[in-house]
């Protein structure tokens, strides 16, 4: 095959340090634009991006380029650094640790782009740690819940 082909699409999830509530509603459109323009700079599609004050949630198509842990560490590290710089925010912004990366077929990214769109609304009802345990178990992936939150 003379050409490369691929559609590689990822719902990547993490949370700030300690998951601290300093994602405020003024930051959030400055900080998730900041996102999009880093998954850019790594050849990739941002397709969406939501969340809420303590925590993320990206919806990505990344090319070949760079390797899914890369463009994590890219888009964590640059953002912290940005958002120390640029937000002003009455603590210091930090990422926890970690992340969660779920591959996404092309024909569920619309129920993806609609449950990311809900965050503010989904997480009236629920907490985050249930969220990321339930995405857990439906994805098959072995956990222990004793590291989950360190």
């Amino acid at each position: 095959m003379g050409h490369t082909y691929t559609n590689l699409n990822y719902h990547l999830v993490f949370s700030t340090k300690d998951r601290l509530p300093i994602i405020t509603p003024d930051a959030k459109p400055r900080l998730y634009a900041y996102i999009g323009g880093i998954v850019r700079e790594l050849r990739g599609e941002l397709i969406a991006i939501g969340g809420v004050e303590d925590h993320v949630h990206i919806l990505c198509r990344l090319g070949t380029a760079v390797s899914l842990a890369d463009a994590l560490r890219q888009i964590k590290g640059s953002s912290s650094r940005w958002a120390n710089d640029e937000l002003k925010l009455d603590t210091k912004f930090a990422w926890q640790t970690g992340y969660a990366a779920f591959s996404v077929s092309q024909s569920k990214i619309p129920n993806v782009e609609r449950y990311i769109a809900e965050q503010e609304e989904h997480h009236l009802k629920r907490g985050f740690k249930d969220e990321l345990i339930d995405f857990l178990k439906r994805h098959g992936m072995e956990y222990d819940e004793r590291y989950l939150w360190d």
